[in-house]
């Protein structure tokens, strides 16, 4: 059975190819980063702005890797109980009543209270057992028998003293369960948290992980993730869209698009049959990528001199793009 460090990357530009393999368009800088983390087994802290595809980067290596993807989803109030395991109390309440008839079996030839506790001392072990007990997704990664990806999301969302209890896990690949000892890792995962950078992460956290911080893409890269995120979509309208989104960035706005909204809005324009932007197309169909009313304002404001924009950036681009073709 195949595990997952019985995969190799050998160098960067395979981790490149590989990722290309399941349509997650990198950068070197990411490559380099993947390739690292893998070898040096060690976890990543990606950060960014949200919809850039740090989520994503975590299943698309567990698509190449073969191996399971465990997501621990993170928010305010999240405590051990909840990722690492809780103990079934309802069934180790259904057992303790089928074997009361046992009782009296098990209290024979006790005299007195002390031996009485003694003897159920001796059995109490049992209800503390893996039998009664609700694997969460550490626990479960740790257990994986071919290894896993450890997606740990929106870690920035957690509470302080959560983070500090993943610092175990984070550094040994391992936790200490009071009733069980210490369970380590039976093949290291390979473990990705992402941030939003909504709080800073602790010097702590950080010194155990490698960093990777995933900006908005370049133009060029954009343009690639739609070639194959959103098949039939013309060169042109390919062109026209990215330069206007990425022109839509650079104004100021309560939440810029993303690149998950970028691929919404152009399965939209194919949807409605679209060759090229027009003012009508884009004012209709603004609210698919910009979330916040005031931002749909302020983009529709300067509606005109974006698109004058977009169709610049485009000519340049495909310029460009035919400058290389021949010269290829």
């Amino acid at each position: 059975m195949k595990s997952l460090h019985d995969s190799h990357f050998d160098s960067v530009d395979v981790v490149l190819s590989r990722l290309s393999d399941v349509d997650y368009i990198a950068d070197r800088q990411l490559a380099t980063a993947i390739y690292l983390a893998f070898n040096l087994e060690k976890p990543v802290l990606v950060e960014g702005p949200a919809g850039v595809g740090k989520t994503e980067l975590a299943k698309s290596m567990a698509s190449i890797l073969e191996v399971p993807l465990i997501r621990l989803q993170c928010y305010e109030g999240l405590d051990e109980s909840k990722a690492l395991y809780e103990w079934k109390y309802g069934k180790q309440l259904l057992y303790t009543q089928l074997l009361k008839d046992k009782l009296a079996e098990m209290m024979q030839g006790a005299v007195g209270l002390a031996a009485s506790i003694e003897k159920l001392h001796a059995h109490d072990d049992l209800f503390f057992s893996e039998h009664f007990l609700q694997p969460r997704p550490l626990y479960q990664a740790l257990h994986q028998e071919r290894g896993c990806v450890l997606l740990i999301d929106e870690i920035d969302k957690s509470d302080p003293e959560f983070e500090a209890f993943l610092l175990e896990v984070l550094s040994d690949f391992q936790v200490s369960v009071p009733e069980l000892g210490t369970i380590a890792a039976k093949v290291k995962p390979l473990v990705f948290l992402t941030s939003n950078n909504t709080r800073e992460m602790s010097d702590a956290l950080k010194r155990r992980c490698l960093h990777l911080h995933i900006p908005f893409p370049e133009a060029a890269i954009e343009r690639r993730i739609l070639e194959r995120r959103v098949p039939g979509l013309s060169e042109t309208l390919n062109r026209e869209l990215v330069a206007f989104v990425q022109a839509v960035r650079q104004i100021d706005l309560k939440k810029q698009p993303s690149v998950s909204e970028t691929i919404d809005w152009a399965k939209t324009l194919l949807l409605l049959n679209a060759e090229h932007l027009n003012l009508d197309l884009v004012r209709d169909t603004l609210y698919v990528f910009l979330k916040f009313e005031q931002d749909i304002a302020s983009a529709r404001e300067q509606l005109p001199a974006l698109l004058t924009q977009a169709r610049k950036d485009a000519e340049m681009a495909h310029a460009t793009g035919s400058r290389h073709a021949k010269h290829a």
